[in-house]
């Protein structure tokens, strides 16, 4: 085996749940058992692959074919190869330092800092020295700031190093704006928020500044440690739009939207395609009949809830940004803050859609002499009376011949009062007007409450169910792909599509396949595996695509497979209007309680600081998403009347 060969199959400890655990632990165990601790380390490389090994060790990651008696010899070893690298880098000092780190490789650099700052070599070597061969041996000064003993022994060389260049301002954007950091970063004490300052400003006018990182710094909030106030953010955000309008002037781009329109002939309620030839459109078209035959309050609610699909079969709204429905490049690329909230394309996708939606149906109504704003009034002030005795709500409609400025702000007040006329009715039982005279702070929409109790399911994080959900639908689970004939985009579709039996599954697939057999989720059947239970299944798809699952929606058995996961301590049960989600959804596009880069809208239009330039076509836009917002939260209130209604007369049989 060449020298090569043996660099290219190092152990390398990535994390308990890395998949590359399993193709590691055969050699970290046979590394265990042929160490000598008599024979003294002569090699970085191998000291460094000791250090991994003993991680793998400490984590009981090794073979299953190991008995507890070799495992209890393995795990034996972990003093005996503790003591020998630290007896390694003890004699590390100002003459060997470079040649030891010029042999080690960019995957080990993190290992390699983290033993030269906990075994006091840089308390031992010259800062000249050991940042000369660091930077000799490519470690970037990013890797080097995330060791906290490295940037405590050479403060003021590294404050140098980070005032060097501009691009070491993407370092300080990493450290305070980035969301779900790599690293913690650590910054030289010596390093002041006017270097700071100084550092943003230079990036933000230098040649090689990134689009990402200005957009990041452009919605960040006010950051003192970052140099970031209101002028700063100007600076980046005029500085992007440069870039942008001259990358596209250089660039044709690709051609994506929406079109929607109504049919004099079509029988279907909707037809939908998309037209992939040139770039992606999607296009609906909608059925005048159909349009014609439901111009009655409760349809026209309906058409948006189930028609234009502002809601799933579980009523959880299809309108905001999940995860799940992220690319593979848009999870991995770009920059996120870390009060930024994350969108794609297919985000931008429903966005324009439902929009267009909006649009289309209110011109629609309107030629009939139905106004939306209305339906909504009827909603809160008859509907929700007869049939929930539900009294004293109230909505205003705007007056017809305001300007759409005046309209907005009217509607985002109304918006406002719907939802604290929602909450009085909710913790109190009924509706009192004079209650609300006395005033209200700002809605808070992830507390707006629900007439049910525990009404979504949650998975809890770093619990078994993330790593389940991960290897049954993500589109990066080592379970999609058997052979070119037997594959899906995600398990769930390789296994609903094909007859796939254990032995059809590679060696390295297998333990995954034990894994989801011994938690209940896949079953062994007639050589087929196969889910254990449908309605199990279909808790897991919502709590994957739309980050939650609507418990009173769910079938008598799903909601027996969700009491049993939260038995597991898999799942939670939170009562409240709007799933996190829905809420993120509403904060992001009205007002920054959680989201820099959100329209702010509530806030700018409520407080009068919309600009009257913006004329009267961005105020129309404007009134349209107010709308769809309004329109979301109507079917939000009429899933929780309407499911707390079912459940009270369900409970009342029980009783008779």
């Amino acid at each position: 085996m060449n020298e090569a060969d043996v660099e290219e199959r190092r152990v390398r400890f990535y994390g308990v749940r890395d998949l590359a655990a399993g193709v590691h632990a055969p050699r970290a165990a046979e590394l265990a058992a042929g160490f000598d601790p008599e024979i003294g380390l002569t090699s970085v490389m191998d000291a460094l692959e000791l250090h991994n090994v003993q991680k793998y060790l400490e984590h009981g990651l090794l073979p299953n074919s190991c008995s507890e008696e070799e495992v209890d010899q393995l795990v034996g070893q972990i003093p005996h190869i503790r003591s020998a690298v630290a007896r390694y880098f003890a004699s590390i000092d100002n003459e060997s330092i470079a040649a030891l780190v010029a042999e080690v490789g960019y995957e080990f650099h993190s290992d390699l800092l983290d033993l030269l700052g906990g075994n006091k070599v840089f308390e031992r070597c010259d800062s000249s020295t050991a940042l000369t061969a660091l930077k000799a041996a490519r470690v970037r000064l990013s890797e080097m700031l995330v060791n906290r003993n490295l940037v405590s022994a050479y403060d003021t060389d590294l404050r140098e190093e980070l005032l060097a260049e501009p691009r070491n301002a993407e370092i300080l954007a990493r450290k305070y704006l980035e969301k779900d950091e790599r690293a913690k970063v650590y910054l030289p004490r010596s390093f002041t928020s006017e270097d700071a300052r100084n550092l943003m400003e230079r990036y933000i006018s230098d040649d090689e500044a990134n689009s990402n990182y200005l957009r990041l710094i452009s919605t960040a909030k006010d950051n003192l440690h970052a140099g970031i106030d209101a002028k700063l953010r100007l600076q980046a955000k005029r500085r992007n739009e440069d870039l942008t309008a001259k990358f596209f002037e250089q660039n044709v781009g690709y051609k994506t939207g929406s079109e929607v329109s109504i049919s004099v002939d079509q029988d279907e309620p909707v037809l939908s395609e998309v037209d992939t030839s040139d770039g992606s459109v999607w296009r609906h078209t909608y059925s005048q009949r159909w349009l014609e035959e439901t111009t009655d309050n409760p349809s026209i609610l309906n058409n948006f809830q189930h028609l234009f699909e502002f809601a799933d079969d579980q009523v959880l709204l299809t309108l905001p940004s999940y995860y799940a429905h992220l690319g593979v490049m848009e999870r991995i690329m770009g920059v996120t803050g870390n009060t930024e909230y994350k969108t794609g394309v297919a985000f931008q996708a429903v966005d324009a859609s439902s929009l267009l939606q909006t649009h289309m149906y209110r011109l629609f109504l309107k030629s009939h002499d139905i106004s939306i704003e209305d339906v909504i009034a009827w909603f809160f002030e008859k509907y929700l009376v007869e049939e929930f005795e539900a009294v004293n709500f109230s909505f205003s409609p705007s007056v017809g011949d305001t300007s759409y400025l005046q309209r907005v702000r009217h509607l985002f007040a109304e918006m406002e009062g719907v939802a604290n006329q929602f909450s009085v009715f909710v913790e109190d039982g009924y509706l009192d007007r004079d209650l609300l005279t006395m005033g209200a702070d700002q809605v808070r929409y992830k507390d707006l409450p629900s007439l049910l109790q525990g009404r979504y399911v949650y998975p809890i994080e770093d619990q078994e169910i993330v790593g389940v959900l991960h290897a049954l639908f993500s589109d990066q689970s080592p379970l999609n792909y058997i052979e070119e004939d037997l594959q899906g985009s995600t398990a769930v579709e390789l296994l609903l599509r094909n007859e796939v039996s254990y032995t059809d599954f590679h060696n390295h697939q297998q333990a995954s396949i034990d894994h989801l057999i011994r938690l209940g989720v896949l079953q062994d059947a007639d050589e087929r595996i196969q889910f254990r239970s449908l309605d199990q299944l279909i808790v897991l798809s919502a709590l994957f695509n739309t980050q939650a699952a609507n418990y009173y929606r769910l079938s008598p058995a799903a909601r027996l497979e969700v009491d049993d996961m939260v038995e597991k301590g898999w799942l939670t049960r939170q009562s409240s209007l709007l799933t996190n989600a829905e809420a993120d959804y509403f904060n992001y596009f009205l007002n920054r309680v959680e989201f820099s880069n959100g329209p702010n809208l509530r806030n700018r239009y409520l407080h009068g600081s919309q600009a009257h330039a913006d004329g009267e076509e961005a105020h129309f836009n404007t009134y349209l998403v107010a709308l769809r917002l309004l329109i979301a939260l109507v079917i939000k209130m009429n899933d929780d009347f309407c499911l707390a209604a079912a459940e009270n007369a369900n409970r009342s049989e029980t009783l008779q």
